[in-house]
Order: C-alpha cells, then structure tokens, then sequence
C-alpha cells in the first residue's frame, strides 16, 4: 500500500483495506478506525521495542515516585549508583534498593536514604521501554516506513476482532496490509490468520 506513516494516510489506507466491513464501524472522527491503530501500535512495541530515557528527583525516605509518561509501556533498568561502592569502603552508603513499576509508580525497596543520596544524587534517571503511536505528520509518528504493512495487518486483525465480537458471521472481505493478499472469511478466521500472520512476520 502507498502513502506515508501520517495518521491521515494510514487511516485512508485502513479504510480501504477492509473494503466492505469498513462500513460497519461509523463512530464519529474514525474513533473506531483510531482505536484499531491505537492497539497496532501497542502490538508493535513487540515486534519494534523502543527504549527512552526518564527521570525523577528523589527524596530521602521516600519510597513511591509517581510517573506521568504517556507513552510508559515497562520499567527497563537504571543508571543512578554509577559504580556501587563496596561494603568495607569509606563511605559505603548501603546496598541499591530494588526498583519496579507497579501502578505507573516506581517503587523504590528500601526507599532511598540520606547516604544514598549523598552518594549517587537525587536524580534517578533510567530507561523504560516506550508504546509507539501515530501523529499528524510521518515525522510525529514512532514507527518507521518500513513497519507500515506489519502495522496496517495489525490493526486489520483488530477490526476483525471486533466484527467477531459483533456477532457477524457472514464473510467479509479485505486485502490485508502486510502481503497485499486477497482475504475473504468469517471475521473470526481472518482474525485468526491475521494474527497469527503479524505474529510471523520479523
């Protein structure tokens, strides 16, 4: 399929892969056909992990640091402690405490102490792994050229979710965005074979 990672154009594009079954989604502003891109794009955190960097000031004693990431897909690691002092040094402020997200907080086990700060900082930056999403210009929108079809067959395997939820069993037709190729099923099964063809697919 031709045209560029703009919302506009994959939207278009989307539109038109699902030939017939596009008419039954009717929600106003493609509300329906922005939320199957919406779950694509969840999906393909999957297939194109994207890794970006945060950071929270710390507070001595304090355990809970609410997050307010939009994009906040899983906590991945680290880089406050630099290199751990060790236990017989001068200085030795403890061990690291253990760090997790739980509820969009980082959970800090024990809370950072007064000695931990002193040491490291109170600036705990880390990684997290990040969801993609699409944007008014290609530039806006996460996931490179070359992922458009994994995307588009993504969010075609969600409308079909849909359908089959819908209680629609008569065949619909579609050309999926990855191959390019005809589909014409129940939307159970195209959900199936959709799936399971973006879930192949590197």
């Amino acid at each position: 399929m031709a045209g560029s990672m703009s919302e506009a154009d994959l939207l278009d594009d989307l539109k038109r892969s699902l030939h017939d079954a596009a008419g039954v989604f009717n929600a106003p502003g493609d509300a329906d056909f922005k939320r199957f891109l919406a779950v694509a794009c969840t999906g393909m955190a999957e297939k194109r992990p994207r890794t970006l960097l945060g950071s929270v000031e710390l507070q001595v004693d304090q355990p809970v640091y609410p997050l307010t990431l939009p994009d906040l897909a899983a906590y991945k690691t680290h880089l406050w402690g630099g290199r751990p002092l060790k236990p017989w040094a001068q200085g030795y402020p403890g061990a690291l405490p253990r760090v997790s997200l739980q509820s969009g907080n980082l959970v800090f086990d024990p809370a950072p102490s007064a000695a931990h700060l002193a040491a490291f900082g109170s600036t705990f930056r880390f990684w997290y792994f990040a969801l993609h999403s699409t944007g008014a210009t290609p530039n806006d929108t996460t996931l490179q050229m070359v992922d458009r079809p994994l995307l588009l067959l993504r969010a075609q395997a969600e409308a079909m979710r849909e359908l089959s939820m819908r209680n629609i069993n008569k065949p619909v037709s579609l050309r999926d965005g990855y191959s390019g190729t005809p589909r014409n099923s129940t939307p159970a099964a195209l959900y199936a074979a959709l799936l399971d063809e973006w879930k192949a697919a590197q």
